[in-house]
């Protein structure tokens, strides 16, 4: 569906995508190479767009599973960024999350990405990947091992409200 602005300009009505930022215990990222536009060939974390009725949290799990097989907890927000490619517009909501069970269980591609694989850090950069993503994956993955709490929280549990935590604030 697209809108139009003017007799000249028509553009696509924006929707909401999540991504999920997932390390396992040897600094590497799980990663998909999407096989549809926007972005097809590019390599970028897993993720998909928001379902009518679905929560940002159990889009973020859905789509983990459904594009790699693996099941996820989720948990900060670390990264909002919009993008309008290729006749898309989104505003994409990046989790940080963490595998359930085995940290190094192996990705499958499944679903609409072509290929899903654990990608070290190291290496992130010889990968054609979506814009931006290097720089969100590398400030993740500095959280990830952090003690200190980073980035928007959920603020009573309830998986609706992310804020910055409190001890982000000072006086």
């Amino acid at each position: 569906m697209s809108v139009q602005n003017n007799a000249t300009n028509t553009f696509p009505v924006p929707a909401i995508g999540v991504g999920g930022i997932v390390f396992n215990d040897k600094r590497q990222v799980l990663m998909i190479q999407r096989n549809q536009p926007p972005a097809m060939g590019l390599w970028s974390v897993p993720g998909g767009k928001l379902e009518a009725g679905e929560s940002l949290v159990d889009t973020c799990k859905r789509e983990i599973k459904e594009e790699t097989g693996l099941d996820v907890a989720v948990k900060n927000i670390v990264a909002v960024v919009e993008r309008r490619i290729e006749g898309f517009h989104y505003v994409v909501i990046d989790f940080l999350a963490h595998l359930v069970g085995d940290e190094n269980a192996l990705p499958l591609a499944q679903s609409d990405v072509a290929e899903a694989k654990w990608i070290g850090l190291e290496n992130i950069v010889e990968y054609p990947l979506v814009d931006g993503l290097a720089e969100i994956i590398m400030r993740a993955y500095r959280l990830r091992g952090s003690d200190q709490l980073a980035g928007l929280h959920d603020a009573d549990a309830t998986g609706t409200d992310y804020i910055l935590p409190a001890a982000d604030f000072t006086e």
